[in-house]
């Protein structure tokens, strides 16, 4: 019985739209919302919406969380790099001191 008469609700709101030019107007409103079948279709269609919004809201703090953290290894990893160039200069003046000075030994 409630099928039949969502049927017939949906059939009229068609008419309303076709005679209305296919606008879309109050014909919306004819849909009965105690109709079981619309009541799950609006309900499953506010659950969908809701989930969606939080994955959206997650991912986005998500994309912020980690695009701060990445900034931070990013000048983590730069420093390490400027450390690890800054030893090997000393390394380089060290064995160049090194070979100075066993030069000169070897002259004296």
């Amino acid at each position: 019985m409630a099928f039949t008469a969502a049927v017939a609700e949906a059939e009229a709101v068609a008419e309303a739209l076709i005679s209305h030019g296919g606008q879309i107007c109050d014909a919306a409103m004819l849909l009965n919302p105690l109709c079981p079948i619309t009541a799950a279709k609006v309900l499953a269609l506010k659950a969908t919406v809701c989930l969606l919004l939080t994955m959206l809201i997650k991912a986005q703090v998500r994309i912020t969380a980690f695009s701060a953290l990445g900034v931070v290894l990013l000048m983590l990893q730069t420093l390490v790099f400027l450390a690890a160039g800054a030893d090997m200069v000393l390394a380089a003046g060290g064995a160049a001191l090194v070979a100075a000075q066993q030069r000169k030994g070897a002259a004296a």
